[in-house]
């Protein structure tokens, strides 16, 4: 009987991780099925720039791993039974079960209201492809009134000051707001800090720093010191969060329900259960966890692929190094920082900015975009035919291509 690997989430780590099990394990003994709700590959690092209307084009994940062999199961998880080793899922026939023998569990994050009153019925994100075509909509309806608008962008992470700068430069007839909880840029070196301040002004984004948001409404927010802000739309970016389908299933989980696992991804509670992307809790090789991100995404889904090949055929298995370099920040399309950290996570004192940060970043994208378009990395076409064989004749054309 084939070993059944069960990938759940077909973002950049699930997507990544699938295809390259699928290049470096033989279908004759093992089949890969990924189960992921939407049929086309989100580029979630552009989210911001879709919101703000550009055209981007959505990979069809069929596409993406035709010919390799993997099972696509368009479906939403709805629960983990690690005991059982099933997954349940819904999709539009009503859904089932799946069994595994190994699992990676790689379903991402989402935005996190942190409490706050009315994030969640009045306020956009841009944390999904349906939730950033939706905040489109509402600025291309307030570009059709003919009177401008208003739109505030309450965090100021990466993704804050992505999509503040990417609104105001694509759409000049829009106000724009930032708020900042401390100071504009605080993880950044001094330079980069004037830098972001700078370009926030050239784009003629107001910038609210030291001020907090404790409710949000359809067309205000209130502040923490009393003040009220009126604004046409609200984008939240002030936080992420997991699904609680792990802490619900029984596996070890920190307190914002990230898996606790070990140094190769494997869950600490559950020994053939890996994760790998935003939902996993993983230490860095600096001891500290290691943060949300694209970065975290490549670096955890290296190893827990490593890890899953390792056991399954004897091999040993390597340590992937676990480090966060820097961060990577895009301020439009012309401009952008790129600012390294050190061991300790803090900031360099150099920076680069200008248009040479935003080719690089540029460049960031379009290989996280081929990486995850071609994820076997060119798969033998032998193989490919192997993989792509009838499970009944699996072994006769394994010979046949030998």
């Amino acid at each position: 009987m084939k070993h059944r690997i069960v990938i759940l989430g077909a973002g950049y780590a699930g997507a990544y991780v699938a295809g390259n099990l699928a290049r470096r394990l033989s279908p004759a003994d093992t089949e890969i099925t990924v189960v992921n709700a939407e049929p086309d590959f989100v580029e979630r690092l552009r989210l911001h720039q879709l919101a703000a209307g550009r055209q981007i084009e959505a990979r069809k994940l069929a596409d993406v791993f035709a010919g390799t062999g993997i099972r696509l199961r368009l479906a939403r998880v709805t629960a983990v039974d690690p005991e059982r080793q099933v997954v349940a899922v819904a999709d539009a026939d009503g859904g089932g079960e799946l069994g595994y023998d190994t699992l990676l569990y790689a379903l991402g994050s989402h935005v996190a209201d942190g409490g706050v009153p009315g994030v969640a019925e009045h306020a956009f994100d841009v944390t999904g492809r349906p939730s950033a075509l939706r905040l489109r909509e509402r600025l291309d309806s307030l570009g059709r009134r003919g009177e401008g608008g208003s739109v505030l962008v309450v965090g100021d992470g990466l993704t804050g000051i992505e999509t503040a700068t990417e609104i105001a430069e694509a759409r000049p007839g829009l106000s724009v707001a930032l708020i900042a909880r401390g100071e504009l840029g605080a993880p950044l070196s001094a330079g980069a800090r004037s830098h972001l301040r700078q370009a926030c002004d050239r784009l003629g984004i107001t910038v609210l720093e030291h001020t907090t948001v404790e409710a949000v409404e359809a067309t205000r927010v209130l502040c923490a010191d009393g003040t009220v802000l009126a604004f046409d739309a609200t984008v939240w970016t002030a936080g992420f969060a997991v699904d609680p389908i792990a802490a619900a299933g029984g596996l070890e989980v920190t307190e914002n329900g990230r898996i606790v696992v070990d140094r190769t991804m494997r869950s600490v509670s559950h020994p053939n259960v890996y994760a790998a992307g935003d939902s996993v809790h993983a230490i860095g090789d600096n001891g500290r966890p290691l943060p949300m991100s694209c970065a975290s995404a490549g670096y955890t889904g290296m190893q827990a692929m490593d890890a899953i090949v390792g056991r399954m055929t004897g091999r040993r298995i390597a340590n992937v190094k676990l480090v966060y370099p820097g961060n990577h920040i895009s301020l439009g399309r012309r401009d952008g920082i790129l600012q390294m950290v050190d061991d300790e996570a803090q900031a360099k004192p150099k920076y680069l900015g200008g248009r040479k940060a935003a080719r690089v970043k540029a460049g960031i994208l379009r290989m996280s975009l081929w990486t995850t378009s071609h994820p076997t990395f060119g798969l033998p076409k032998r193989k490919r035919r192997l993989a792509a064989a009838p499970d009944a004749s699996a072994e006769k054309a394994r010979r046949a291509a030998a």
